[in-house]
């Protein structure tokens, strides 16, 4: 069985379920957010007035696509949202939290083998640590909360092998990059996804909820890495806990299998408007950028914005750039305010604002205007999604040293 079958068999009664298999099946962790979570109190207000709420220990809200409010239509639906939860007794990670599914793993809300859904279509970047995670609509959210269940249609799943060791200076950011470009749309289209390899296995956490965090770019249901001691210390250290992380069976046989070399694999970076045409980064040099932003579910973590901070101590950036900086969580926010990183950021001449998701959702720092051009940590250049200028997808490595010196670059 693949990893994604071994756990819908689990959360479905312990039926042997197998690709194509429609299934009901438990999720263990539910959540709403500012945007989408207004209609799914919508949706139980009217069908379910008197017992909306299967579960509230396992319901959540999470506040971090406008956060704070910076308009009243945001502030109401965020209030409302505020005293449904107070109503029924269901926590509220609100507006100083961060984004949602990062606080879920900070917080312990998920495990490796549990089920998690939201109004958030990069909810599978729970798949870090062995969870499976899945955004949906606003409607079908409304029903897991009221029933605590779920059905899927169980994914066929192909494998990625990753042969060599990235070099020193290629991250997890760009080793994603180059995956989306070899996988493009179509290879991956509503499959799960079980990556191996020794890059792979030596990614941080942070590194690999970059990776899991742009599945959905590739049209998968998921990227499932291998178990990591990484992720049993982590939960072992925070919680006292001990995990079971699935993994697949040494037999199983895959729909496909893809194999990448990437022992000498550049820093990449991905020109508008998709995020599935990378390329060295070497091969933008003559682009000039008016902004740069570090951020988003994708790059938030403290390690990328220290990454960024060990590049930028002790210069400044240049000068008609803008460096906009915004962190993952809360968490994050006081680590850097506690060990002197936002004060490398903003001595080099960056702004670094609160905790959330950043230009990605309209709600904070990182937007474009027409024209504009900006190198992005986040994980989508689409037209219109930062705004209307042109938004390159990078590294967070690569976002410091194009800020440095007004063009994309990364050291060279």
């Amino acid at each position: 069985m693949t990893i994604i079958e071994k756990i819908f068999s689990d959360h479905a009664g312990n039926t042997k379920v197998q690709a194509g298999d429609t299934v009901w099946i438990d999720v263990d962790y539910r959540s709403a957010r500012d945007f989408g979570g207004p209609n799914v109190v919508g949706q139980l207000e009217k069908n379910f007035p008197e017992n909306p709420v299967a579960d509230p220990k396992c319901t959540f809200f999470t506040f971090d696509t406008n956060a704070p409010a910076n308009t009243t239509g945001y502030a109401d639906n965020q209030h409302r949202c505020r005293l449904f939860g107070r109503k029924w007794g269901i926590p509220i990670y609100d507006v100083d939290s961060g984004i949602g599914t990062h606080v879920a793993m900070e917080k312990g809300l998920v495990s490796p083998g549990e089920t998690a859904v939201g109004t958030d279509s990069h909810f599978n970047i729970l798949a870090a640590v062995g969870c499976f995670g899945q955004g949906m609509g606003d409607m079908d959210i409304a029903y897991v909360f009221r029933s605590g269940r779920a059905w899927f249609e169980t994914p066929s799943t192909v494998k990625v092998t990753l042969e060599g060791k990235l070099q020193p200076r290629t991250t997890s950011k760009d080793l994603s990059l180059f995956l989306l470009g070899e996988l493009g749309t179509t290879k991956t289209l509503g499959r799960a996804v079980e990556i191996y390899g020794e890059a792979v296995t030596g990614l941080d956490l942070a590194g690999r909820i970059t990776l899991c965090s742009l599945a959905t770019e590739a049209g998968a249901i998921t990227f499932f890495l291998p178990p990591s001691p990484l992720v049993e210390k982590f939960y072992k250290d925070r919680f006292n806990r001990q995990v079971n992380q699935p993994a697949a069976d040494i037999d199983e046989v895959y729909e496909a299998e893809y194999k990448y070399d990437v022992s000498n694999l550049a820093p990449m970076v991905t020109p508008p408007p998709d995020p599935n045409g990378a390329k060295p980064a070497n091969k933008f040099s003559d682009v000039k950028v008016d902004s740069v932003f570090v951020g988003s579910c994708t790059n938030g973590r403290w390690e990328d914005l220290r990454a960024v901070a060990d590049i930028l101590s002790g210069k400044r950036i240049k000068e008609g750039v803008m460096l906009k900086i915004v962190p993952a969580t809360r968490e994050v926010y006081e680590r850097i305010i506690a060990d002197g990183t936002i004060s490398d950021l903003v001595k080099a001449g960056a702004i670094v604002t609160h905790p959330g998701c950043g230009g990605c959702a309209s709600g904070q720092i990182g937007m474009t205007g027409k024209g504009e051009v900006q190198l992005s940590t986040s994980n989508r250049n689409f037209k219109g999604k930062q705004g209307l200028g042109s938004t390159y997808l990078a590294s967070p490595r690569t976002a410091a040293w194009t800020a440095l010196r007004g063009f994309i670059c990364n050291e060279d």
